[in-house]
């Protein structure tokens, strides 16, 4: 790699970390090729990336943004995993930790905070933003309809106490 291609490497990672609203970083040193594949198969079902580079570039990237606390966790084979959906990379990370014992979570960030191993987890326990904006408007969605069987109930209930009156004086 010449300097012209680092410094268009780090301009374009500086830019994935400005828009990433979650970066985790992970260790993947033995998996295969296959397994990397599954990986960012998952990943781009979920809605986020992976992207494996030079970690002195990733650290001169960095400088500057507010994910600028994974730097000390770029040791070693390391990828990083990044989503503007809050929780869709750290989901997809986990999930795919679960099933590979060589795909080690180190940590991220989400904006200014710094997430440890466990707050990774965390984070992907959280329902994402289009399952949040599902119940959202289901909230929204169930007082009208409750409202829509309030005002039909009493119709309802008038017209079957007539059909009973009815019945009774018929009968």
């Amino acid at each position: 790699m010449d300097r012209a291609e680092k410094k268009e490497a780090v301009a374009t990672l500086h830019e994935t970390f400005n828009k990433a609203s979650v970066v985790v970083v992970a260790q993947y040193s033995g998996l295969t090729v296959a397994q990397m594949q599954r990986l960012r198969k998952q990943m781009r079902a979920a809605g986020a990336k992976v992207q494996v580079a030079k970690n002195r570039l990733a650290q001169i990237a960095l400088k500057g943004t507010e994910v600028a606390a994974i730097s000390p966790l770029l040791k070693g084979p390391t990828l990083i995993a990044y989503s503007s959906d809050p929780v869709a990379a750290a989901k997809a990370a986990v999930g795919f930790a679960k099933d590979h014992d060589k795909f080690v979570i180190l940590g991220g960030a989400m904006a200014k905070t710094a997430l440890d191993v466990d707050g990774v987890k965390s984070l992907a326990t959280l329902p994402s933003l289009d399952e949040l904006r599902g119940k959202l408007l289901g909230l929204i969605a169930a007082p009208a309809t409750k409202i829509a069987q309030l005002v039909t109930a009493p119709a309802s209930k008038v017209a079957r106490v007539i059909t009973a009156y009815a019945e009774k004086d018929a009968a």
